[in-house]
């Protein structure tokens, strides 16, 4: 195994002293392994959190800043954070509105997002939750009770974290991420497995010929193993699996993203054929992303995520957001 780290045991500390010393606009706690931003919490403002596994950066630290989260929990590469640094992030950004926690569907997660939030509750916090399970992929897995949540994350983080912006309500933010969840779906296909660090070998093994069709971002096993074949073949196996379990149709936000090893030039090709897969339908990629987001690592292979929009869930998209992971329009 050839990575470039100091340790297995130290990665997480030491990426996120890198981080701290990369984006001044971040505040890093090192104790308790959490990333706020450096003027959590604010005033008035209802305060985001989420958080999951290491490994799949940007997600989440590279979503924490100005117009999207105002903390965030790495636990240890593909394990959830635990329930004292959740509560700890949840007690760093309340500014006296309310804490969002955004939850991807992996049972640790869910069990240590919520447990924290009873206990903020205690303490007179209020916290309300959104649980992310946009994977049509699979229902039930190695880590997850139903749907797995994967890409949508980004949608929910980015939109949930303009309208907090605008000092709307807890239950108003909580709402609108709840609707961005609905509208959304993801598949995920993987070319090669992704090597953990503390293993140091792959996760899995594929043939050179072979595909993983439905993979989760922990390396968790799909729908089935197939040959290799075309970016145009291969893209339209997942946008069916996507149309199959929510038509499409209308104006569409479209993220293909890459799961860290695939480059740019085979993503490109990936959301060619993406795109007129959904013209096909009668839908129009009005918004987009291209590139790495939501990684497992170094695995080969891309996501796609459809969100089918309406006219305040763009205008949402829209507003300003600066982030190490996203920015555009300050």
């Amino acid at each position: 195994m050839k990575k470039l780290i100091n340790s297995a045991e130290s990665v997480v500390t030491d990426a996120l002293t890198g981080m701290a010393a990369a984006h001044p606009s971040l505040r890093v706690d090192p104790e308790n392994k959490i990333i706020f931003r450096r003027s959590a919490p604010t005033q008035g403002k209802v305060g985001l959190v989420s958080g999951g596994g290491s490994g799949h950066e940007p997600l989440h630290g590279g979503f924490v800043g100005y117009g999207m989260l105002d903390a965030a929990c790495p636990g240890e590469v593909f394990t959830s954070p635990v329930p004292d640094q959740v509560i700890e992030a949840t007690k760093g950004v309340d500014g006296g509105a309310g804490v969002l926690h955004i939850v991807k569907n992996y049972t640790g997660d869910v069990l240590n997002f919520e447990m924290a939030a009873e206990l903020c509750a205690e303490e007179g916090i209020e916290v309300a939750s959104v649980l992310v399970n946009d994977d049509v992929a699979v229902k039930d897995s190695l880590y997850t009770a139903g749907r797995r949540g994967t890409g949508a994350t980004v949608f929910v983080e980015k939109i949930t974290g303009a309208l907090a912006e605008t000092g709307a309500s807890l239950a108003d933010v909580a709402k609108i991420g709840e609707e961005v969840n609905a509208r959304s779906r993801s598949f995920g296909v993987a070319l090669s497995s992704c090597t953990v660090p503390a293993a140091g070998k792959p996760t899995f093994d594929l043939d050179d010929n072979e595909i993983e069709l439905g993979i989760g971002i922990h390396g968790e096993p799909g729908r089935t193993r197939v040959s290799a074949a075309p970016a145009r073949e291969v893209a339209r196996i997942a946008m069916d699996a996507v149309h199959a379990d929510m038509p499409l149709s209308g104006e569409v936000l479209v993220m293909v993203n890459g799961m860290g090893g695939t480059p740019l030039i085979e993503l490109y090709v990936v959301f060619a054929e993406v795109a007129a897969y959904l013209r096909e339908k009668g839908a129009e990629p009005v918004r987009s992303l291209v590139g790495n987001y939501v990684t497992s690592l170094d695995m080969e292979g891309f996501s796609v995520t459809v969100c089918r929009l309406t006219d305040e869930l763009t205008r949402l998209w829209d507003a300003p957001v600066e982030t190490p992971g996203l920015r555009w329009g300050r």
